[in-house]
């Protein structure tokens, strides 16, 4: 049966081996390989003409992050597909995002690829570069072949349902306006930008547990402790998530004198954001620590610090460099946590002083009822969720776009974009209120996700894009960033730009 012809990675690069000691020529390919078409099986049999064994490689579900619905066909199914070829002898499902990982264990004679990778320049990830080197480090070669070309996600998106109906039609539209090659080239000019970013340092803790069920004697919930992981959150995080795009950052904010965050908060910036900082007089920096089940679900969490007293002397340091530095930045993006960092007075203060200003301010369970936007009298662009604007508002009943319009007016803002999970967002930019569909099929966890729109949104708005192009920015970086745990990581480039690519190409 072909599907003998799938083994482990282990098991394929021991059958390499053997084949080399053979004599035998040993050909690789590796691929995504979602929809199998012509130009794939071309490819292959000319790869396989080159030597004695062909062994593919495949990228598992986990590492194929190509935009909403993809992969459409489950590894297992991309592997039989495969295996069903003659011209393949064998193969394997390889847990990594590039096939580096796949080639240390094969070693093989000639690494072949596709003539749309040939010029390793135009891959803005590096990973061709990078096979290439790996191949060559074990003293094989790369060949490209020059067979006929086709795009599986061009092909899936013109043939195939892979995305809802509301979705397909809103991107349709989209790309009418804004096609994929000035999508991409706006993004990419982001990199000029000089930002600031305004906001609370974070720090999440995530102490993973395993759940036993209610305790014997009483109702309280049992857990086994499993391990636990540390993450750069808050403003930290949303400075990260610019610094992948824009070149230039600055974070502003406040940390504990007398803990390690000074330390851990600089280790865990990119290269590129440059920390400027004042230390609480009493205060630590805020630790939110989540206890999470074998699912993610977060059990109970615990704040840690996060309640200065009243500082005037600290307010003023805050207030005197935004009035002086502010205004030299292109935008001014704030994440306002409410957790005690920016004063009514320093609010004030950035609305006066910013040439560009996106806000979100966003309620948790040490706030709620009592910070909401309306604390800043002016900005240029607004960012908040559902419950967010009608709680600003005061408003339960009317319809969104009434909420949305009646927030934007009050603080002369250009446009407002509230998110709403699962339903996506929705834009309203003078009369007009436009939906965006949820982008993110695969959710591993939500927490960080609104922040990683802000960063998108705010920033493409501060360029001068449309309010569409702005928000659809912000909904693909939101959904890259729930197929993330926690801040894990920032939003990269380069599955930004791949993510863009399934959507509009």
């Amino acid at each position: 049966m072909s599907t003998e012809k799938i083994k482990s990675l282990d098991a394929l690069g021991e059958l390499a081996q053997q084949a080399k000691q053979a004599g035998r020529k040993v050909i690789h390919c590796h691929g995504t390989f979602d929809l199998m078409h012509t130009g794939h099986i071309k490819h292959l049999q000319h790869a396989r003409s080159l030597g004695d064994m062909l062994v593919v490689t495949v990228t598992s579900d986990a590492f194929v992050r190509k935009g909403p619905g993809r992969p459409v066909f489950t590894e297992l199914l991309r592997a039989e597909n495969l295996a069903a070829l003659a011209c393949v002898d064998y193969l394997a499902i390889s847990d990594a995002e590039t096939a580096s990982t796949a080639i240390e264990h094969i070693q093989p004679h000639l690494y072949v690829k596709g003539s749309d990778y040939a010029d390793a320049s135009q891959d803005p990830s590096g990973n061709i570069a990078r096979e290439v080197a790996a191949v060559r480090q074990h003293g094989g070669d790369v060949y490209f072949t020059d067979e006929i070309t086709f795009s599986s996600t061009k092909l899936l998106n013109d043939h195939f349902d892979v995305l809802p109906q509301d979705t397909r039609l809103f991107l349709e539209s989209f790309k009418k306006s804004c096609p994929l090659e000035d999508f991409l080239a706006h993004v990419q000019a982001l990199a000029k930008m000089k930002v600031l970013v305004i906001g609370d340092a974070i720090i999440d803790e995530y102490h993973y547990v395993h759940t036993l069920g209610q305790t014997g004697k009483g109702t309280s919930l049992a857990v086994r402790y499993q391990s636990e992981e540390r993450f750069a959150g808050g403003a930290i995080a949303v400075a990260n998530h610019i610094a992948g795009f824009a070149a230039n950052v600055t974070l502003l904010t406040a940390l504990g004198q007398h803990d390690d965050s000074l330390e851990y908060v600089s280790s865990k910036l990119k290269a590129n954001v440059q920390l400027e900082h004042r230390f609480f007089k009493t205060a630590p920096t805020l630790i939110k620590r989540r206890f999470v089940d074998q699912e993610l679900q977060r059990l109970f969490e615990i704040y840690f610090g996060g309640e200065e007293q009243e500082d005037e002397a600290l307010e003023q340091s805050f207030c005197d460099w935004i009035a002086l530095h502010a205004g030299a930045f292109d935008a001014v993006i704030v994440p306002d946590f409410g957790n005690g960092l920016i004063s009514r007075k320093m609010a004030h203060s950035i609305s006066q002083h910013a040439a560009f200003l996106a806000i979100n301010t966003q309620i948790n369970s040490g706030n709620r009822g009592y910070h909401i936007i309306t604390r800043y009298p002016k900005a240029d662009f607004l960012c908040l969720n559902e419950p967010e604007a009608r709680l600003a508002t005061h408003d339960r009943q009317s319809p969104l776009e009434e909420v949305a319009a009646d927030l934007r007016a009050q603080l002369d803002a250009r446009a407002m974009a509230i998110t709403r999970g699962a339903k996506g967002a929705l834009i309203v930019d003078h009369d007009r209120a436009v939906p965006i569909p949820a982008l993110s099929s695969h959710v591993v966890d939500r927490i960080g996700a609104g922040d990683a729109f802000l960063s998108l949104a705010g920033l493409c708005m501060a360029s001068g894009a449309s309010s569409e192009m702005a928000v659809l920015a912000g909904s693909i970086a939101a959904a890259l960033d729930v197929q993330i745990v926690c801040n894990r990581e920032p939003i990269d480039p380069v599955l930004f730009a791949k993510y863009a690519t399934t959507l509009l190409k």
